[in-house]
Formats: structure tokens, sequence, C-alpha cells
């Protein structure tokens, strides 16, 4: 093979990995995808020869990249301050194996909860947290990508472990104890029973809508906060609970709407705590969801 041929192969290797560094980072997936394709033309374009860590170099390439474009994201300042925003779902059906790259995606998965979590952090916050906490990347290896020392590198990232730990939800890990309340849940949106679903939600539960068209009149993007204000949205999802089936979400059991082609009509992430849901997080832009392409989901 040709040198040019062995690099694109070794580059092949760490796709899944850069890929799953670029989500954590931006929390889109079409975005994940450019940063990924990006650090391969810096790599074609650079001299490795020298570098005896290529996986490394790699991954702080990518978080350049993506430093770079969340950086872009905050000087354009396109949205509202207070904009609702969920980031990008991960979704399997929960039975069979993931194809390869969606599986690194899913190890050790982030639910949307924590990553909405983290586009409250500034850039350099965020980086610092993903690669080391996340990626086991050394601090001496952050600190040129945001430009500071590696004591302020850590302070960076120990800046932003303390927010997302005071705002982040502790998820349950037993799926089939999440499946139970996600099911239960669905039958009482089905059911229109409203008892039944302050049964399964945690009092304080939170609601993020992202362009809702799922919500008939209602505005783009939405925030609800309490069990009963929750409900009566749920209420309003009755008459597409139909087309809704549990699926992963993020690594957590979840819902999806979809029309008769698999295309996603919404998505709703669920975070489920001591057997309460505490907070969910629905995607129903159709432009995004578009993206995702029809969702193989099984019979």
């Amino acid at each position: 093979m040709y040198e040019s041929d062995l690099l694109a192969d070794r580059f092949e290797q760490s796709r899944g990995h850069l890929r799953a560094v670029a989500y954590r980072m931006l929390g889109s997936l079409s975005e994940a995808e450019d940063a990924v394709q990006e650090a391969w033309l810096r790599l074609s374009r650079s001299d490795t020869s020298a570098v005896e860590n290529l996986g490394g170099w790699l991954t702080t390439v990518v978080g350049r990249v993506c430093l770079d474009m969340l950086r872009s994201r905050t000087s354009r300042g396109e949205e509202p301050l207070d904009a609702v925003r969920v980031p990008d779902p991960v979704i399997a059906s929960g039975e069979g194996v993931p194809d390869p790259e969606q599986e690194v995606l899913l190890a050790d998965s982030v639910g949307l909860a924590l990553l909405v979590v983290l586009d409250t952090l500034g850039p350099a916050e965020r980086l610092a947290f993903v690669l080391h906490d996340m990626f086991g990347v050394p601090f001496d290896e952050i600190a040129p990508v945001v430009g500071r020392t590696p004591a302020a590198a850590r302070q960076l990232a120990s800046r932003a472990r303390r927010r997302v730990r005071g705002a982040a939800p502790v998820p349950d890990t037993d799926l089939g104890r999440q499946r139970e309340v996600v099911d239960a849940f669905l039958a009482a949106a089905r059911g229109g029973d409203f008892e039944g679903l302050l049964a399964v939600l945690d009092p304080d539960v939170v609601l993020r809508a992202d362009a809702g068209a799922i919500f008939a009149g209602a505005a783009a993007t939405k925030l609800v906060r309490g069990a009963a204000e929750v409900a009566g949205q749920a209420l309003l999802f009755q008459r597409f609970s139909h087309a809704a089936r549990p699926v992963l979400v993020n690594g957590a059991w979840g819902l999806v709407a979809v029309h008769d082609d698999g295309q996603p009509l919404s998505v709703m992430g669920l975070t489920i705590t001591d057997g309460r849901i505490v907070e969910m997080d629905i995607l129903a832009d159709t432009e995004r969801l578009r993206r995702l392409g029809p969702l193989d989901l099984g019979a």
C-alpha cells in the first residue's frame, strides 16, 4: 500500500472514536461529521512522521476544530439566550446489535439531559471537560488547544465538572426498570390518563421541546416545569401516541413517533431517576429529523 493509503486506513480506524468526541463537543451529528472530515483534511496536509500517537493527535485536532465551531456559534449569536435547544439524538431499536459506528456513539452513553447541560458551558470549559473527563486526554495535551497552561486547563475542567454535577440528573441504570416507566407513560398518554401520567412524573420534572410542531399551535420551542404542567403537555401528545414506540435514545429508553415510511416525526429522550421521569427532551424540528433519515426499528 502507498503511504497515503496507510494513513487513510489508520484514520478510518479512528473515525468512530473521533465522531464520538465531536458529538459530545457539539451535540450535533451533522456538525460532528463535518468536524471529523475537517480533521481528515488537516491530517492529509500535515507531516505526521514524528507523531508517535496518531490517535491522540487526531483527538486533539478534532477538539480544536470543535472549539472553533463552538466559538463561531457564540460569536454569531443567532439564537436568543433563552432558546431551548435539544441536541441531536442517537437512536437504536434496543433489539439486536447496532452498527459499529453507532455502537461507538452509544458506548459510555451521554444522555440528552447531560448534553443540554454541556451546551451551557463555555467553549473552552466544554472542551477541557469532554476531552479529559470523557476521553482521558491529559491536561498537558489540552492546554495548547485552549491556549492555557495545563493548570489553567485543569481549572476549566474542574469548573465544568461542578456545573455538570449540579445540573445533570443521574439516570437509573436498570434498563428494564426504565422500560417499565416508559411503557406506563405511553399507556397513560394514549389513554388520556392524567393521574397515570402524574404517577410516572417526578414532581419537579422538566420538559424541553425544540421546534415543537408536535404541539399544534404552540411556539417553536418551550420549557415546562412541574408534573401537572408537563402532564398537561403530554396529553397533547395523545393524538400522535399511536405512532410512538419505545426506542433507546442515547442509551436510555425513550420514545420515537414515526411516519409510515419510517421518517421520524418526533423523538423524546427521557431521563428516569428513582423510577420517575425527571427530564423530557423532545426534538420535533422537521429539518433536523429529516437528516436522521428513515429509522429501521425492526418489526
